[in-house]
């Protein structure tokens, strides 16, 4: 006999923020045990043909939501040029569905789902979408599907009306979950004895605290749509089962059936099933380890990681685009997923480039220094060539001994010099990914670094062990430099480098050889941006692409065998020995640029007899800042470098000409280019003075192998797809090459738009087998092919008149005496948008300036009267906020947020 439900399904009330009553429904089907039930759910194109639609996205809730979490995609879907209908239900005894009082298990509730949506009736392409233990249900329901249809991942069983499963889409969800290991996260105190039904049935504290979750917090009308259908402790009554049929422990009732989704998971990936992970990685019961899980699990899933996004992912305004973005390339287009992209290297017949680790095998016989590390007080030490061969392949067999394998992660924090270089080479050897992200990115963005690129081991000195210990860290420890056993302890590290080595010395004496080499497209490195743009982003290159970007930035550096390299640029201090060339690490503090003094330099140089030097921008300026303490044999040093290279960041040509009176046979160089593709161009100071000036800062031609173009901009400031080598045009710099960036870590959306390009004809055509990559900056050609840059497009001025590029504004306001450093921004709604200087002072003219003030008169009269601009006002700061990595690279978001609040007459504080 079937009893009447405790409570009945109900529709929402209308006038629930942002969502549309027409999409509510109640429908009819029976449960896993064949009773029938009434469930609501949203529907935002019943009955639609399969020619109306794109498809339908099947969208499942988690606990203690309900459908209104879908509402934004939804919306979003419902509105696309080719719309998505939506079908997103309420889970039994969840939401505006019925109350049937019985406790339903993880196998139940995957089963209710079935014989609802046979019920519902799908066709054509259908996506699977669930967050929190909706995830799992919607992905046990996908697989099930899948393995009934008997056709991998063509069509459902009948009772689906001839759908098709094109997809899966999960947020902040589980693949898995170890039976030993205790509840998630946050979970673990509600499912303490007599707290569960206290927190989740009686009061409604667990849903209180869930809608806590997001940042920025939700609206107070959301936050009470939300729990309009839990007002009563019977109401509740689904949301306490919800937390206790979490299966922890070998013997839970539900550990079969999560075992099986994991296993369904499997099937998903044998038939490539399609699929994208949306994470917010701020969440309290899905952490990291069950986003790697995931990327595990599904090895060619796209994943995007949200960063500040929380439990609640899906009420994250940039999670419907990027889940329709993904429909568009992924589902529609039917495009590889992520993990393929790019060409397979060799594939067009050119010969890969030997891998970095080559030029040490082959100078393995030779005793002439490799690596030589300057200490401060000007003494020396040089690694041979032997030795540093010999070090790196008994590191690689002492890390394949101790456990490390292809394709895991190793973060590496030990400062340049010998130990980094062949633990570096060493790593990409084994097959491992080396994760470099500098401790310029602060302890913040360097822990959301290591974290978020789920490294499975941590080389670091004890500084950086310890930090990795304090903070939380991932993966297994290993300690660089002379270390003791209180020191291991302390950090939490298993071995020593010379541990490893040791090791690797004995495996290798015994016979045993290193594994295969990895192939050209195995991962080889994730290299972190600088984040002076907004988060540092992790950049993916494979082995090839590494090589290639060796060899680029060889031919620029004019670097080889017998023509050493003084690397005061952390990222390229490895790159010397891959070129055959000894690499020189001068006394700074390589976090740091402008700890670099001209004494250090020309120790460094004096110790190698090196001929070239790379410099970051800022240790340029202190070079040239602490020359005057050189003596004459310093000076006679560096006298004989012949290439000095400044990357990273513009070099004024000023600066530039005064390297000139320290290095007088050397024709400074700036090569441009970023993370993501270094070198891009090439230009020397003699070829920028030929120049003359111009719009924004001359960064010369494309090097070899490279094509640069433009995307034009629009009045609202957005840079088209199209692109061309047309001259005079201002817009987004793209830039094609072979050694692009493979593609940028677990960001999936974020690459996608780096590489949406529509390339005219030529363009396409030069490029050939390379990737495209959008900068991001903004600049121009001119005639002679030269490439200009004028900024960053983020920092681009809209007005309501015009579209201002702000290096041209800066560059003219540095020339009137009084001005050191400036940073146009714009202030105020676009509408009424005013452009306003912000100098640093020049404290020989102006005296000094300690606070922000209003420039005189006289001075910003001169300041207006170059930049040829009618300026709202021109203030006076004592510095302007920089990056942290290259010490260079102005911050004018932050500069400009600051001068709005200033002109506005708040007490804004100090700039810098």
């Amino acid at each position: 006999m079937v009893t009447a439900p405790l409570r009945p399904a109900s529709l929402p009330p209308a006038g629930l923020p942002g969502l549309d009553p027409r999409w509510s429904r109640l429908v009819q089907a029976p449960d896993s045990a064949g009773v029938p039930r009434t469930w609501h759910l949203l529907d935002t194109a019943p009955g639609a043909a399969e020619d109306e639609v794109a498809g339908t996205l099947v969208c499942v809730h988690g606990n203690p939501t309900w459908s209104y979490l879908w509402r934004h995609l939804a919306a979003a879907a419902s509105a696309a040029e080719v719309p998505w209908r939506v079908v997103a239900v309420d889970q039994l005894e969840m939401g505006f569905s019925e109350r049937t009082g019985v406790h339903r298990t993880l196998a139940q509730r995957t089963a209710d789902l079935a014989n609802l949506l046979d019920e519902v009736g799908l066709s054509g392409s259908v996506v699977a979408v669930g967050q929190d233990w909706g995830g799992i249900v919607v992905t046990g329901w996908a697989a099930g599907e899948l393995a009934r249809s008997g056709e991998g991942a063509g069509r459902h069983r009948a009772g689906a009306a001839g759908a098709r499963l094109a997809g899966l889409v999960v947020a902040n969800t589980a693949a898995s979950y170890p039976a030993d290991a205790p509840a998630p996260g946050a979970l673990r105190a509600a499912t303490l004895p007599g707290v569960l039904p206290l927190v989740t049935r009686r009061a409604d504290l667990f849903l209180r605290t869930t809608l806590e979750l997001p940042k920025p917090r939700l609206a107070a009308e959301v936050r009470e749509a939300y729990r309009l259908p839990y007002r009563t402790a019977q109401d509740r009554a689904g949301v306490e089962d919800f937390v206790a049929d979490v299966p922890v422990g070998h013997d839970h009732p539900s550990r079969p059936a999560l075992d099986a989704v994991s296993g369904g998971v499997e099937q998903l990936r044998a038939a490539g099933v399609p699929a994208l992970v949306l994470w917010g990685p701020r969440d309290p019961v899905f952490g990291e380890w069950f986003l790697r899980d995931w990327r595990r699990r599904l090895p060619h899933a796209d994943v995007h990681r949200l960063a500040g996004a929380s439990h609640l992912t899906p009420e994250d305004p940039r999670f419907a685009p990027a889940v329709l973005r993904w429909l568009d390339e992924r589902v529609h287009a039917g495009s590889p997923a992520a993990g393929a992209a790019g060409a397979t290297a060799g594939a067009d017949g050119r010969e890969a480039p030997p891998r970095l680790w080559a030029a040490l095998e082959e100078r393995a016989g030779e005793d002439g220094p490799a690596v030589v590390e300057v200490a401060a007080d000007g003494t020396s030490r040089a690694i041979g060539w032997s030795l540093l061969a010999r070090r790196t392949r008994e590191l690689a067999a002492g890390l394949e001994e101790l456990g490390v394998r292809p394709g895991q992660r190793v973060s590496l924090l030990v400062p340049p010099g010998a130990d980094l270089t062949a633990a570096l080479y060493a790593v990409l050897r084994v097959g491992a990914v080396a994760v470099v992200a500098d401790a310029g990115l602060g302890v913040r963005g360097l822990t959301r670094a290591v974290t978020g690129s789920g490294v499975d081991w941590v080389v670091g000195v004890p500084k950086a062990l310890a930090a990795a210990r304090a903070l939380r860290w991932p993966g297994r420890r290993i300690a660089a430099g002379p270390v003791g056993g209180a020191v291991l302890r302390a950090t939490g590290a298993e071995a020593t480098l010379l541990d490893v080595a040791e090791r690797g010395r004995n495996r290798l004496a015994g016979g045993t050889p290193l594994p295969p080499e990895p192939g050209p497209d195995a991962q080889g490195a994730v290299l972190f941006t600088s984040g002076s743009t907004g988060p540092a982003k992790g950049v993916v290159y494979t082995h090839e692409q590494l090589a290639r970007l060796a060899a680029a930035m060889g031919a620029v550096i004019r670097t080889g065998p017998g023509h050493p390299l003084v690397s005061a640029f952390a990222p390229f201090a490895l790159f010397g020995p891959a070129l055959g060339a000894t690499c020189v690490v001068p006394a700074m503090d390589v976090t740091r640029p402008a700890t670099l003094t001209a004494r250090a330099l020309a120790d460094a140089v004096a110790a190698s007899g090196a001929t070239s030097a790379f410099l970051a921008p800022a240790a340029v300026v202190n070079v040239l800042a602490t020359a005057d303490a050189l003596d004459a044999p310093r000076r006679e040093a560096l006298a004989g470098v012949r290439v000095l290279l400044s990357a990273g960041a513009p070099v004024p040509t000023a600066l530039l000409q005064r390297v000139r009176e320290l290095m007088p046979l050397a024709d400074p160089r700036t090569p441009y280019g970023a993370t993501e593709v270094l070198p891009a161009t090439d230009v020397s100071l003699s070829e920028v003075l030929e120049a003359g000036d111009g719009e924004g800062i001359c960064v010369g031609r494309p090097v070899p192998g490279v094509v640069v173009g433009i995307a034009p901009l629009d009045g609202d400031g957005r840079a088209a797809d199209q692109v061309s080598a047309e001259p005079g045009v201002t817009g987004e710099v793209v830039v094609g090459g072979e050694h692009v960036k493979d593609r940028y870590d677990q960001l999936w959306l974020t690459h996608a738009a780096s590489v949406r390009v529509d390339p005219a004809p030529e363009l396409a055509r030069a490029l050939g087998a390379g990737r495209w990559h959008r900068t991001g900056d903004v600049g121009h050609l001119d005639a002679a092919g030269r490439l200009w840059v004028e900024g960053r497009l983020a920092h681009v001025v809209v007005t309501a008149d015009e579209v201002v590029t702000p290096v041209g504004v800066e560059q003219r306001a540095e020339r009137v005496a009084g001005v050191a450093r400036a940073a146009l921004v714009g202030v105020g709604p676009r509408e009424a948008r005013q452009l306003v200087v912000v100098a640093e002072a020049e404290t020989a003219v102006t005296g000094p300036v300690r606070r922000t003030t209003v420039a005189p008169p006289p001075l910003a009269r001169e300041v207006r009267a170059a930049t040829g601009r009618n300026l709202a006002a021109v203030l006076l700061v004592p510095a302007l906020p920089t990056d942290v990595r290259h010490n260079s690279k102005i911050d004018r978001v932050r500069v400009a947020a600051w001068a709005e609040r200033v002109l506005a007459g708040d007490r804004a504080g100090r700039l810098a």
